[in-house]
């Protein structure tokens, strides 16, 4: 029996070695940049972030910037088309769609709907809708915003949000439980696994996800239940972004950037 308790100790440890690594990663440019957020990284290279609930887009030193002094604080952007950015003022219930140059496109005040809509999560679906969560029903919805209708995808969730994101095919959110949940356009919801304990955390692929907890970086890989560590990154930090094998580290002093191969 001793034997036997030995080598299930050995198997153990073998196990959780193989699921949790560390990763190395390689800095290689700091940008100096002092702002209160930074969004992200477009697929064509341009920086996005705010400041004074500016937003600014710039690469090799053009700039952009748009503001709406009467909508006040940005709750989100999504990046996900260039060509039509979606910005969310939470407070005033309000969408505003950006082309390329930062024009405003189309405007939608969910508060002036036949239905009640308060939207509280929100990002851009695919076939001229957006993605909406509203909060009166605690429904996820998609909302044709050429109709002006909004066709409800699931029942109301059982547990609050903590994260979510979406692309144009795929709602994705972390419950207050720690569940991480996607539904599809059809409205089909499955639960992908279960997340750690998160301060941020960012979706960065098929079953995979980026998080920060007291100060450290880690990857999950539920596909291939495996943990890994980053490690050569800094300590201390505001925000991060991950795209195209490159992470971004904003700090109070700028963006350092680091190449990242993951397994």
């Amino acid at each position: 029996m001793k034997h036997l308790f030995l080598l299930f100790l050995l198997v153990f440890s073998a196990t959780a070695l193989a699921q949790e690594q560390k990763l190395l990663v390689s800095r290689y440019e700091s940008v100096d940049l002092v702002v209160d957020k930074f969004v992200g990284i477009d697929k064509y290279g341009f920086q996005y972030f705010i400041k004074n609930n500016v937003l600014f887009k710039q690469k090799d030193g053009t700039s952009l910037e748009y503001k709406n002094l009467s909508l006040v604080k940005i709750a989100k952007v999504d990046l996900q088309n260039p060509l039509k950015l979606l910005l969310f003022y939470e407070d005033f219930n309000t969408i505003i769609t950006l082309d390329n140059q930062l024009n405003e496109t189309q405007r939608v005040n969910f508060s002036e709907n036949a239905i009640p809509i308060i939207v509280s999560a929100t990002g851009i679906a695919s076939q001229n809708r957006f993605w909406i969560y509203n909060s009166l029903t605690q429904q996820l919805g998609l909302y044709d915003y050429l109709k002006n209708t909004l066709q409800p995808l699931a029942s109301p969730f059982q547990e609050n949000m903590n994260y979510y994101d979406s692309d144009f095919n795929y709602f994705q959110w972390i419950d207050e439980k720690g569940n991480w949940n996607s539904c599809d356009v059809f409205g089909k919801i499955i639960t992908i696994g279960k997340v750690d304990a998160f301060e941020k955390i960012q979706f960065i692929g098929e079953k995979r996800a980026l998080y920060s907890n007291e100060g450290q970086l880690y990857i999950l890989d539920l596909k291939n239940d495996k943990k890994y560590t980053l490690e050569n990154v800094e300590k201390s930090f505001e925000n991060f972004y991950y795209k195209d094998q490159i992470l971004s580290i904003f700090t109070k002093q700028g963006i350092t950037n680091y190449k990242i191969t993951l397994p």
